[in-house]
């Protein structure tokens, strides 16, 4: 069994994780005319928008209540409502999602008390607009709570409840926030391919997807409607993707009945057979002549890319729900995991990973543990690591900034398990050193006999 070893250092040499609130942002930027709300200092919300803006690539309406010392001691919540009706004021959003930051969690105020005095006090102003809130404090978690606290949040907000009329067709997906936006596309274009109508909370594949608007739009443009939240009770299934999405999924079922499965990675060829039958078995339709072509390819993939797996040790630095992704992808190609690390230690899926221990801890922690690794898979505050060690790096999960084209990057399904074998093959062929001349020869440190030395042939 996985062996979990905490955190022992006081600080944090080279950050890994990223904070709950930018993973609630994260969720709420999902949701078409949304404007995700820091509740806390600017400082809070500059660095989560730097790190947003670099990894994205894309303009991010996120904003600030700004609280500076004084409306921290005495309380922030007019600060919050002004921030609210000024928003709603000048851009007019469908949804305001409000992220509280450790500055004011710490202080212990009754944000959802203070919620309902807005809501109650502001109704008429704030009509059309949906405000909602997610308790994300910096000191806990990561970005996968985050995410997980905004979607519950706005399901038990915005969704109707009650037991209602199902659409047999209709689909709830609930995506990981580890799944990129050519994740959620080709998720898309694979649940239609059986003929059923799927509905994806939340939906970043429509708001950072890299279009550029023909007019300047102060919130999201692209994403999941309020409209469709509100109707999720109708949907005949539902569908979550990683372990962090149980929370938002037993929330639907609580509030509508709408029955779920839960897909702990639909990385690998098995999983997305099982993907693959389940959707087939919902929609009564055979697997469509594309789908099965797409799986044959994997299948060859998987033959070519082994030998290239095979043996060699593999050290990952990742949200829980990613390193479980990737530590059973490369397990399944034949390769070791020599070094796990994660962000915190509240997912279950921890007790799946197949790694001998998983340390919860940052990028230094990886760097001890990976000396002596054949490949490094973390994010982008891992090149110097890689770089120090002699080791390559593959990129992936949040942030990357030193590369184009990451949200573009498909790594479920067929297709996309596809791509990764491709992509983690060919950086071992490029780092791979061709042998000299001594090192193939046999007997390198060979010892020649007194009576050969004066041999006419030892001349020669």
């Amino acid at each position: 069994m996985v062996r979990i070893l905490p955190q022992t250092k006081a600080a944090a040499v080279n950050p890994l994780k990223s904070s709950q609130p930018l993973g609630a942002a994260l969720a709420f930027l999902g949701v078409d005319g949304a404007i995700p709300l820091f509740h806390g200092s600017q400082g809070c919300t500059s660095f989560a928008l730097v790190l947003l803006v670099r990894h994205f690539k894309e303009a991010i309406p996120l904003q600030t209540t700004a609280m500076d010392e004084v409306a921290t001691i005495l309380c922030g919540a007019d600060h919050l409502e002004q921030a609210i009706i000024n928003l709603k004021t000048r851009t007019m959003p469908k949804l305001i999602g409000v992220c509280t930051t450790a500055l004011v969690e710490t202080r212990g105020e009754d944000f959802a008390g203070d919620m309902a005095d807005i809501r109650l006090k502001r109704a008429e102003e704030l009509a059309g607009t949906e405000v909602v809130l997610a308790n994300t404090p910096d000191f806990d978690g990561a970005i996968e709570e985050g995410w997980a606290k905004a979607v519950t949040a706005m399901l038990e907000r915005i969704t109707r409840p009650g037991q209602r009329a199902r659409q047999p067709k209709k689909i709830v997906i609930l995506p990981g926030w580890n799944l990129t936006v050519a994740d959620i596309e080709h998720l898309r274009e694979m649940v239609e391919s059986f003929g059923l109508e799927p509905v994806i909370v939340p939906d970043i594949s429509g708001s950072l997807d890299g279009k550029v608007p023909d007019r300047w739009i102060p919130t999201t443009y692209g994403g999941t409607s309020i409209e469709d939240i509100r109707e999720l009770g109708s949907a005949g299934h539902c569908i979550a993707i990683g372990e962090h999405t149980r929370q938002p999924a037993e929330m639907l079922h609580r509030l509508t009945g709408v029955p779920y499965v839960l897909f702990q990675s639909l990385t690998g060829l098995k999983r997305a057979d099982r993907f693959v039958s389940l959707l087939s078995t919902i929609s009564g339709a055979a697997v469509p002549a594309r789908v099965r072509r797409r799986r044959a390819q994997l299948q060859d993939a998987l033959l070519d890319g082994h030998f290239h797996f095979g043996g060699k040790k593999i050290a990952i630095a990742a949200e829980p729900d990613q390193l479980y992704q990737l530590a059973t992808f490369f397990i399944g190609m034949g390769s070791e995991i020599a070094a796990a690390v994660t962000t915190t230690d509240m997912s279950k899926i921890l007790e799946k990973i197949p790694a001998e221990s998983v340390q919860i801890g940052d990028l230094s922690d990886l760097e001890v543990l990976g000396a002596g690794a054949d490949l490094l898979v973390t994010h982008s505050h891992g090149r110097q690591a890689a770089q120090r060690l002699g080791v390559p790096l593959m990129r992936i999960g949040f942030p990357i900034f030193d590369r184009l084209g990451s949200q573009h990057k498909l790594t479920i399904l067929y297709q996309g398990t596809r791509d990764l074998v491709f992509e983690v093959a060919n950086i071992f062929q490029a780092n791979r050193h061709a042998p000299t001349p001594e090192a193939l020869d046999p007997f390198p440190h060979r010892e020649m006999p007194d009576e050969l030395r004066s041999s006419p042939l030892a001349r020669h």
